[in-house]
Protein backbone atom coordinates (compact mmCIF):
# COMPACT_ATOMS: atom_id res chain seq x y z
CA UNK A 1 0.00 0.00 0.00
CA UNK A 2 3.20 2.40 0.86
CA UNK A 3 4.72 1.63 -2.46
CA UNK A 4 1.41 2.17 -4.62
CA UNK A 5 0.38 5.25 -1.95
CA UNK A 6 3.69 7.32 -3.43
CA UNK A 7 2.62 7.42 -7.37
CA UNK A 8 0.45 9.78 -7.43
CA UNK A 9 -2.03 10.71 -10.44
CA UNK A 10 -1.92 15.06 -11.25
CA UNK A 11 -5.73 15.42 -11.38
CA UNK A 12 -6.40 18.83 -13.46
CA UNK A 13 -10.05 18.65 -14.37
CA UNK A 14 -13.01 17.02 -15.25
CA UNK A 15 -15.00 17.18 -18.89
CA UNK A 16 -18.24 17.25 -18.51
CA UNK A 17 -20.38 17.51 -21.70
CA UNK A 18 -23.66 18.04 -22.18
CA UNK A 19 -26.31 17.00 -24.90
CA UNK A 20 -29.95 18.14 -24.61
CA UNK A 21 -32.88 19.69 -26.35
CA UNK A 22 -32.96 23.70 -26.27
CA UNK A 23 -35.59 26.51 -26.53
CA UNK A 24 -35.94 29.78 -24.99
CA UNK A 25 -38.96 31.19 -23.85
CA UNK A 26 -41.30 32.83 -26.66
CA UNK A 27 -44.26 34.21 -27.80
CA UNK A 28 -46.15 32.71 -30.14
CA UNK A 29 -48.80 35.01 -32.49
CA UNK A 30 -51.53 34.78 -34.67
CA UNK A 31 -53.45 37.58 -37.12
CA UNK A 32 -57.00 36.88 -37.93
CA UNK A 33 -59.98 39.09 -36.78
CA UNK A 34 -57.95 40.60 -33.82
CA UNK A 35 -54.66 38.95 -32.02
CA UNK A 36 -54.45 35.59 -30.78
CA UNK A 37 -51.71 35.10 -28.32
CA UNK A 38 -50.39 32.23 -26.88
CA UNK A 39 -47.53 31.48 -24.62
CA UNK A 40 -45.03 28.84 -24.90
CA UNK A 41 -44.38 27.02 -22.32
CA UNK A 42 -40.73 27.64 -20.15
CA UNK A 43 -37.69 25.69 -21.10
CA UNK A 44 -34.71 26.93 -19.76
CA UNK A 45 -32.33 24.38 -17.32
CA UNK A 46 -29.12 25.45 -15.59
CA UNK A 47 -26.23 22.97 -14.89
CA UNK A 48 -23.78 24.17 -12.29
CA UNK A 49 -25.48 28.39 -12.87
CA UNK A 50 -24.56 27.73 -16.58
CA UNK A 51 -27.95 28.22 -19.16
CA UNK A 52 -27.49 25.20 -21.26
CA UNK A 53 -30.12 25.51 -23.22
CA UNK A 54 -28.76 28.18 -25.78
CA UNK A 55 -27.05 25.49 -27.92
CA UNK A 56 -27.86 21.72 -28.70
CA UNK A 57 -24.43 20.68 -27.07
CA UNK A 58 -22.61 22.31 -24.13
CA UNK A 59 -19.53 21.68 -22.43
CA UNK A 60 -18.65 22.42 -18.56
CA UNK A 61 -16.06 22.17 -16.28
CA UNK A 62 -16.50 20.73 -12.56
CA UNK A 63 -13.98 20.69 -10.37
CA UNK A 64 -13.96 17.97 -7.92
CA UNK A 65 -13.62 17.45 -4.12
CA UNK A 66 -10.78 14.36 -3.46
CA UNK A 67 -11.45 13.24 0.10
CA UNK A 68 -8.62 13.65 2.40
CA UNK A 69 -6.18 10.40 2.94
CA UNK A 70 -3.04 10.46 5.14
CA UNK A 71 -1.52 8.79 2.93
CA UNK A 72 -1.89 10.58 -0.65
CA UNK A 73 -1.50 14.50 -1.16
CA UNK A 74 -3.83 16.27 -1.35
CA UNK A 75 -5.90 17.04 -4.92
CA UNK A 76 -3.88 14.56 -6.38
CA UNK A 77 -5.47 10.91 -7.26
CA UNK A 78 -3.51 7.40 -6.40
CA UNK A 79 -4.52 3.62 -5.26
CA UNK A 80 -6.81 4.19 -2.80
CA UNK A 81 -8.33 7.78 -3.58
CA UNK A 82 -11.94 8.55 -2.97
CA UNK A 83 -13.80 11.90 -4.28
CA UNK A 84 -16.70 13.25 -5.74
CA UNK A 85 -18.23 16.08 -7.65
CA UNK A 86 -21.76 18.00 -7.74
CA UNK A 87 -24.13 18.42 -10.83
CA UNK A 88 -26.49 21.18 -9.85
CA UNK A 89 -29.70 21.18 -12.01
CA UNK A 90 -31.97 24.39 -11.64
CA UNK A 91 -35.14 23.61 -13.49
CA UNK A 92 -37.12 25.89 -12.18
CA UNK A 93 -38.08 27.81 -15.17
CA UNK A 94 -39.15 24.47 -16.90
CA UNK A 95 -43.15 24.75 -17.79
CA UNK A 96 -43.36 20.75 -19.08
CA UNK A 97 -43.19 17.20 -17.45
CA UNK A 98 -39.69 16.40 -18.25
CA UNK A 99 -37.17 13.63 -17.78
CA UNK A 100 -33.12 13.84 -17.02
CA UNK A 101 -30.71 11.32 -17.97
CA UNK A 102 -27.35 10.97 -17.12
CA UNK A 103 -25.24 8.83 -18.40
CA UNK A 104 -21.64 8.29 -16.13
CA UNK A 105 -18.06 6.84 -17.51
CA UNK A 106 -14.30 7.19 -16.45
CA UNK A 107 -12.45 7.88 -19.97
CA UNK A 108 -9.25 6.96 -18.45
CA UNK A 109 -9.38 3.18 -19.85
CA UNK A 110 -6.15 2.20 -18.84
CA UNK A 111 -7.46 2.60 -15.10
CA UNK A 112 -10.05 -0.08 -14.91
CA UNK A 113 -9.98 0.38 -11.22
CA UNK A 114 -11.08 3.90 -11.01
CA UNK A 115 -14.61 3.54 -10.74
CA UNK A 116 -18.14 5.77 -10.47
CA UNK A 117 -19.40 4.11 -7.81
CA UNK A 118 -22.55 5.98 -6.22
CA UNK A 119 -24.50 8.65 -6.10
CA UNK A 120 -26.73 11.02 -3.81
CA UNK A 121 -29.14 14.05 -3.92
CA UNK A 122 -28.36 16.41 -1.72
CA UNK A 123 -31.26 17.51 0.72
CA UNK A 124 -32.31 21.04 0.89
CA UNK A 125 -30.31 22.94 3.79
CA UNK A 126 -27.70 20.12 2.98
CA UNK A 127 -24.08 20.91 5.90
CA UNK A 128 -21.02 18.60 4.70
CA UNK A 129 -20.67 16.16 7.04
CA UNK A 130 -24.64 15.17 7.06
CA UNK A 131 -26.18 11.99 6.53
CA UNK A 132 -26.94 10.87 2.92
CA UNK A 133 -28.97 8.56 1.34
CA UNK A 134 -26.27 7.01 -0.82
CA UNK A 135 -27.79 4.83 -3.71
CA UNK A 136 -25.72 2.43 -5.75
CA UNK A 137 -25.11 3.56 -9.58
CA UNK A 138 -26.65 1.09 -11.72
CA UNK A 139 -25.10 1.01 -15.60
CA UNK A 140 -23.45 4.39 -15.30
CA UNK A 141 -26.80 5.79 -15.06
CA UNK A 142 -28.77 8.49 -13.01
CA UNK A 143 -32.85 8.83 -14.39
CA UNK A 144 -35.83 9.92 -13.33
CA UNK A 145 -39.50 11.51 -14.58
CA UNK A 146 -40.28 14.72 -13.42
CA UNK A 147 -44.28 15.73 -13.50
CA UNK A 148 -45.54 19.24 -13.40
CA UNK A 149 -48.40 19.85 -11.47
CA UNK A 150 -50.55 21.88 -13.46
CA UNK A 151 -53.30 21.99 -10.58
CA UNK A 152 -50.78 23.83 -8.55
CA UNK A 153 -50.88 27.47 -10.19
CA UNK A 154 -48.27 28.10 -7.81
CA UNK A 155 -46.04 25.14 -8.79
CA UNK A 156 -42.12 25.21 -9.86
CA UNK A 157 -39.85 22.79 -10.26
CA UNK A 158 -37.20 23.12 -7.16
CA UNK A 159 -33.91 23.15 -7.86
CA UNK A 160 -31.41 19.89 -7.23
CA UNK A 161 -28.21 18.77 -6.39
CA UNK A 162 -27.01 15.43 -7.48
CA UNK A 163 -23.79 14.21 -5.67
CA UNK A 164 -21.47 11.52 -7.60
CA UNK A 165 -18.73 9.36 -5.80
CA UNK A 166 -15.81 7.88 -7.73
CA UNK A 167 -12.56 5.82 -6.39
CA UNK A 168 -9.35 4.32 -7.25
CA UNK A 169 -10.57 1.04 -6.01
CA UNK A 170 -8.64 -0.90 -4.03
CA UNK A 171 -9.96 -4.43 -2.67
CA UNK A 172 -10.60 -8.41 -3.90
CA UNK A 173 -11.75 -7.41 -6.34
CA UNK A 174 -9.59 -5.45 -8.05
CA UNK A 175 -8.40 -5.67 -11.77
CA UNK A 176 -4.77 -4.07 -11.21
CA UNK A 177 -2.01 -5.43 -9.22
CA UNK A 178 0.55 -3.28 -7.44
CA UNK A 179 3.02 -3.32 -10.59
CA UNK A 180 0.57 -2.47 -12.48
CA UNK A 181 -0.77 0.51 -10.73
CA UNK A 182 2.50 1.70 -10.20
CA UNK A 183 3.83 1.84 -13.56
CA UNK A 184 0.27 3.52 -14.82
CA UNK A 185 0.26 6.27 -11.84
CA UNK A 186 4.29 7.01 -12.89
CA UNK A 187 3.08 7.47 -16.15
CA UNK A 188 0.18 9.67 -15.83
CA UNK A 189 2.32 11.51 -13.46
CA UNK A 190 4.96 12.06 -15.44
CA UNK A 191 2.76 12.85 -18.55
CA UNK A 192 0.13 15.24 -16.28
CA UNK A 193 -2.62 12.85 -17.39
CA UNK A 194 -5.95 14.08 -16.09
CA UNK A 195 -8.67 12.12 -14.39
CA UNK A 196 -11.49 12.59 -17.11
CA UNK A 197 -15.00 11.75 -16.10
CA UNK A 198 -17.77 12.06 -19.08
CA UNK A 199 -21.26 13.06 -18.26
CA UNK A 200 -23.79 13.10 -21.06
CA UNK A 201 -27.03 14.71 -19.65
CA UNK A 202 -30.06 14.47 -21.63
CA UNK A 203 -33.20 16.41 -20.83
CA UNK A 204 -36.24 15.56 -23.24
CA UNK A 205 -40.13 16.20 -22.57
CA UNK A 206 -42.61 13.72 -21.38
CA UNK A 207 -45.86 13.73 -23.25
CA UNK A 208 -48.97 12.97 -22.43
Amino acid sequence: MFRKAKILVVLITFSICLSLMSSTYSRYVVDATGNIEALFARWQILINTIDITENATSTITIEPVIEENNYIASNVVAPSSKGYFDIDVDPSNVEVSFKYTIDLEIENENIPDLIITKYAFLPDNYVEGDYLDIITLEDGCISDNLLYDKNNEEFEFKPFTIRVFFEWYEGENEQMNDEQDTTIGLQAAQENTPLKIKANIKFEQIFG
